[in-house]
């Protein structure tokens, strides 16, 4: 029987993790510095328009914190995960979705650009079922759209398909109406 005293190699630095706990790091210290900038009057006696900016700050420093703290200590992937090479083509239909999205939001809508990012990010992650992936997308899209136009009051970018579902509720609420 042999008897070696064989040490555990220490764990090395995960620079995946540490790049996005850096990252998050800045998005907390955006976050801080935005916050700072809006004006605050002094009618609020405890709940102002910054607590939950600063709410949001303090879960992203937490978060980056321990993401860099994972990455120091080795990395929070299985060794066996971090063997397997990245999926470029699957990644680039991610983030061709997320730049659709961008790109498209002002002359298409929310919801048409919406719907586009859906269908490209499912096709990203594997997905094959274009005209299911079209129906969710949309439904969530739209569900999206009308919660923060007509309950929060918030327009984030109508289009065509907003204005007519507009005028269609419009004219619908008007005959209920009266």
């Amino acid at each position: 029987m042999s008897t070696t005293n064989q040490q555990a190699a220490p764990p090395r630095l995960a620079v995946p993790e540490l790049l996005i706990g850096i990252g998050l790091l800045a998005c907390a210290g955006a976050v801080a510095w935005q916050t700072l900038a809006i004006p605050v009057s002094p009618l609020y006696s405890k709940v102002g328009p910054t607590v939950f900016p600063y709410l949001t700050m303090a879960g992203l420093i937490v978060l980056s914190l321990l993401l860099i703290l994972a990455a120091l200590r080795g990395g929070w992937q299985p060794e066996e995960e971090k063997e397997t090479p990245t999926d470029w083509k699957a990644l680039g239909f991610v983030v061709i979705g997320l730049l659709a999205n961008l790109l498209l939001i002002q002359p298409l809508g929310f919801t048409a650009a919406s719907v586009i990012m859906f269908v490209l990010v499912c096709y990203g992650f594997g997905s094959r079922h274009t005209l299911r992936d079209v129906f969710t997308g949309l439904v969530l899209a739209l569900a999206a759209y009308f919660g923060f136009a007509k309950a929060l009051g918030v327009n984030i970018g109508a289009g065509f398909v907003e204005n007519q579902l507009n005028t269609v509720i419009d004219a619908f609420s008007t005959t209920l109406g009266g």
